[in-house]
């Protein structure tokens, strides 16, 4: 039962349906202090429709509104309406059904919609960094998150493995490669090639014809030199090995691959199809151009040689997702530098009169900072993916020791991965997904405050509780002895998790399950703190706080999954 469904429905059926119970669902808010109630109304948001003010709307609608069954009572105070629910009843209902649901516990139903969500789309002339740490985490989140609310999720990636960068690392490799392998170099062989273009951005300052050897480099590899192609083939690979451990390492999965090479070069049938219906235009030097204006700026989506430029491949690629994969809606998880120049190419698709052009929606995220500023891969001033990772790990490992002595190598590599990643990702979750932020690694790695680690931390601690009772399964519990306020108030965050995650869906943004997990974690550890679990005054009392921490270790559980964080059964 969705306790704030069924209340939205009954104010709406109490104001003669003026407002819809959707409108009014979102409306309720959660009060910060559980003796205001567990979900209130603010009246002032009622007020331009009904035409009177706050406090008079509380006050009619507290006499008029029929409480839903599990609501105890309403009560007006000032321009809100408080809305209290019956909390032994509560507790009966939701912790045998997240005890019997477990993961599918706050899932919803099959939509029958397919979504494509596309992240990381890294170039494969450098490692992933940091940046591309933030991207994955966003994708990989929001598509747990859909597919949790029963959408059918495509997860996919894009590789710019063509261009004037790709050629950069390319003749850097071909002038001081010298027949060096990472193998022979013994270094990872994303990171060798990424090497070999920092390599050429110093070079280049030495020596500025370099910039034009590779635009010629560049050239040869679309006129398809099998020199150039040979080369391109041999790095390309070494760098997508790379990724590829990368990915496996952080979590990141991919249900299709998109290569840019692949499409470049096939824009001919969009290019002739805006050309006919008087969307392109050739300008005096022969570059075909969008023409957008006044709504925005013109776009070239083809250079006058008849070769393809970024837009181009993008033309042809989205129209190759929608038919190939008939999706309901595609999703970009890129940079919010890109704001515009999606737009540009959002709008071309309704101009050209693709019915799907409606259905692309770009899921902007701000930018990671270090202390010193933004990150330039062609200076090497970049925070490496892998690297992060493991003095992540290394710093996990000093928690861990502090922790706990005479632990088994095995088990220390096993924590310390686990924590160091929930650390990453939480960290870089808990943000906006729209806002820039600052990466900390010494806060992100805390076992206390806003942490992944905190979270596991939570976690264990659940599981050591029922582990110590030796508590098996959940019969004849009688839930009406949990009534001290923190019980209560732990029941009532529970029962917010299946909207939370309907909320995290509907507006793809992992910080607000983030937050959510958090006050739940917070509120368990002072349910904790204070009051008796396995040494309770009775036993009844004991089996029935027993089944709460289950309820809330599966919930944190959950929760943390659709981040892609493992648990860990013991810190």
């Amino acid at each position: 039962m969705d306790f704030k469904k069924e209340l939205a429905q009954a104010i709406s059926n109490s104001i003669s349906g003026q407002l819809t119970a959707q409108t009014i669902e979102g409306f309720l808010e959660t009060p910060k202090d559980s003796k205001l109630g567990d979900t209130a109304l603010p009246c002032f948001k009622l007020a331009p429709v009904l035409k009177k003010a706050p406090a008079e709307i509380a006050k009619e609608l507290k006499e008029g509104v029929k409480l839903p069954q599990g609501f105890e009572k309403a009560e007006a105070i000032g321009a809100y309406l408080n809305f209290f629910l019956q909390k032994q009843g509560l507790a009966k209902q939701i912790i045998p059904e997240i005890l019997k649901k477990k993961e599918k516990f706050g899932c919803s139903e099959k939509t029958g919609k397919k979504i494509m969500v596309e992240y990381s789309a890294p170039n494969t002339n450098k490692p992933l960094h940091l940046g591309h740490l933030r991207n994955d985490s966003i994708g990989m989140a929001v598509s747990n998150i859909l597919e949790a609310n029963g959408n059918k999720v495509i997860r996919a990636n894009l590789y710019n493995d063509r261009g004037i960068h790709i050629c950069k690392s390319m003749l850097a490799y071909k002038k001081f490669g010298k027949g060096k392998t990472p193998e022979k170099a013994k270094n990872k062989s994303d990171h060798f090639v990424g090497d070999f273009y920092v390599k050429f951005a110093k070079e280049a300052e030495k020596n500025p014809k370099l910039e034009e050897e590779a635009q010629e480099m560049l050239k040869k590899w679309e006129a398809g030199d099998k020199e150039t192609r040979a080369l391109w083939k041999k790095m390309n690979n070494w760098i997508l090995k790379g990724f590829k451990e990368t990915y496996k390492r952080f979590g990141s999965r991919f249900e299709t691959e998109f290569f840019e090479s692949q499409f470049y070069g096939k824009a001919k049938p969009v290019i002739e199809l805006g050309l006919k219906k008087g969307v392109f235009e050739k300008d005096s030097a022969g570059a075909i151009i969008a023409r957008l204006e006044p709504e925005m700026q013109d776009k070239i989506v083809m250079r006058a040689d008849g070769t393809s430029i970024y837009i181009s491949n993008d033309l042809v690629l989205t129209k190759h997702k929608f038919e190939k994969f008939g999706l309901d809606k595609a999703i970009w998880v890129v940079g919010n530098e890109q704001n515009f120049y999606l737009k540009q190419l959002f709008a071309i698709f309704e101009k050209l009169g693709f019915e799907w052009a409606k259905k692309c929606f770009h899921l902007a995220f701000g930018m990671v900072f270090l202390p010193e500023g933004k990150m330039k891969s062609r200076e090497g001033k970049v925070v490496d993916a892998d690297n992060l990772m493991d003095e992540m790990a290394v710093l996990a490992e000093k928690e861990i020791k502090k922790r706990h002595k005479g632990l088994s190598k095995k088990e220390i590599l096993l924590r310390r991965e686990k924590i160091a990643l929930a650390a990453i990702k939480f960290y870089l979750l808990k943000i906006d997904v729209a806002r820039d932020m600052n990466f900390d690694p010494k806060k992100s790695i805390a076992f206390e405050g806003e942490t992944g680690p905190y979270l596991q931390y939570t976690y264990a601690r659940a599981k050591s509780i029922l582990r110590k009772a030796k508590a098996g399964e959940f019969k004849s519990i009688k839930f009406d002895l949990l009534k001290e306020p923190l019980e209560t108030k732990l029941v009532s965050i529970l029962s917010e998790y299946p909207k939370i995650m309907e909320k995290t869906g509907s507006n793809m943004s992992p910080h607000t399950l983030c937050h959510y997990l958090i006050s739940l974690a917070e509120q368990f550890n002072s349910f904790y703190h204070e009051l008796s679990v396995i040494n309770a005054k009775d036993k009844n009392t004991a089996k029935a706080r027993l089944a709460l921490v289950a309820a809330t270790s599966q919930i944190l559980k959950n929760g943390l999954a659709l981040l892609n964080i493992e648990v860990l059964e013991k810190m």
